[in-house]
């Protein structure tokens, strides 16, 4: 697949970190060159880098000298509630601000999955950095990046190195009195590209909150959610429940039911790339889609498998209901079972992850098993 690269910086008053990064991208293999390139700033940021890249030429030349796909260069500048932009990040209000600005503008960049992004946490203050490397981590996809450019540290902050020239150029090094101290070749600098793995959390998780610190309360709960789960193990042969040390005897009927349930979640599950359910609820059947042919023969293979050679009870059910266990006896299996397992759990948010459930309006009920699918198996002989 061809993507549309898009390059993203947090920058403050050091513009060097746009072009130290475009050149290490350009000098790396293969090339990566923008297609757009957004500066994350302040208004005095954003004063700076037109100021040292535009009007002064930097830019120009840098695009001249490397032959790099010149791309437009955007600003986005952080604001207050008011629209105001900010000139400065100084109070724990305006580094809030920062936070839901960056967040909400990698969650937005991240709606078109035909373009990848190049993130960059080089420049601007150090919770900016932090903030663009979270918002990626909430909502980057497989193919979007994240760096850190490291230049010579002798370069680093001379005010007029912005990259490594074709043709060598001696620099001037001075004290506070204006006098040169030292010289430096810029044959002897050397720019490197950092790639930083990060965790992506967008497959696992459907996060609704707008502001960076709802977003961090509603991933935390999904992953206390999930990770507080009891492993729920089905072992046919044996004809058991197991939800963590608590080992469920089943009656032979509810338990093949149980295990349709269970199949829809692990077999049929409708987002197979995602490694966690949390809330999502798609793989939930109404009744009726259980109460057919095909779950029939299912349920009755599961009979087989529990009671080895002595198929004569695999045959009695597929001859009792030969169209399919009736919508009414399924909802009396399925009040037993949840009777069963809480009995052993107790009636509390426990036991709520294993029972059946039901979701959506009356009349349009659909039932499941919440547990996270990664915390179930099913033995089979």
């Amino acid at each position: 697949m061809e993507f549309k690269e898009a390059f993203i910086f947090v920058a403050g008053v050091t513009p060097q970190i746009i072009t130290e990064t475009l050149y290490a991208l350009h000098n790396r293999s293969p090339r990566i060159a923008p297609d757009e390139v957004f500066v994350i700033t302040t208004s005095v940021g954003r004063e700076k880098i037109e100021r040292l890249l535009i009007e002064e030429g930097r830019l120009d030349a840098f695009y001249r000298e490397t032959g790099m796909n010149r791309a437009p260069l955007r600003f986005a500048v952080v604001s207050d509630n008011e629209g105001t932009p900010l000139d400065d990040i100084r109070t724990a209000g305006d580094n809030e601000l920062v936070g839901d600005f960056i967040v909400n503008f990698i969650k937005e960049r991240t709606m078109d999955p035909k373009t990848r992004l190049h993130c960059s946490i080089a420049g601007g203050r150090k919770t900016m950095s932090f903030y663009l490397g979270s918002a990626l981590s909430l909502f980057g996809r497989p193919w979007d990046r994240l760096y850190h450019v490291l230049v010579t540290p002798e370069f680093e902050s001379h005010p007029d190195f912005y990259w490594i020239p074709a043709k060598e150029r001696v620099l001037d090094v001075r004290g506070p009195d204006g006098t040169v101290t030292k010289r430096l070749n810029t044959k002897d600098a050397e720019i490197f590209l950092a790639e930083l793995p990060f965790i992506r959390l967008r497959d696992g998780f459907d996060l609704d909150g707008r502001s960076f610190r709802e977003l961090v309360r509603e991933g935390q709960r999904e992953i206390e959610t999930a990770t507080a789960q009891l492993p729920l193990v089905l072992n046919l042969a044996e004809r058991t429940v197991s939800i963590g040390p608590t080992v469920i005897e089943m009656v032979p009927m509810q338990l093949v039911i149980y295990n349709a349930f269970l199949r829809e979640k692990l077999l049929r599950c409708r987002y197979p790339e995602r490694p966690c359910c949390l809330d999502c609820t798609d793989c939930f059947p109404f009744l009726v889609d259980l109460s057919n042919r095909r779950v029939l023969e299912e349920m009755a293979s599961d009979y087989r498998r529990a009671y080895g050679s002595n198929t004569l009870r695999a045959e009695y059910l597929l001859e009792r209901w030969p169209e399919g266990i009736d919508v009414d006896t399924l909802r009396q299996h399925v009040s037993k079972i949840n009777r069963t397992i809480k009995e052993h759990l107790g009636d509390g948010p426990l036991a709520s992850f294993y029972t059946v459930t039901a979701v959506g309006r009356h009349g349009r009920k659909r039932h499941g098993v919440k547990v996270e699918k990664g915390k179930v198996k099913v033995v089979q002989p």
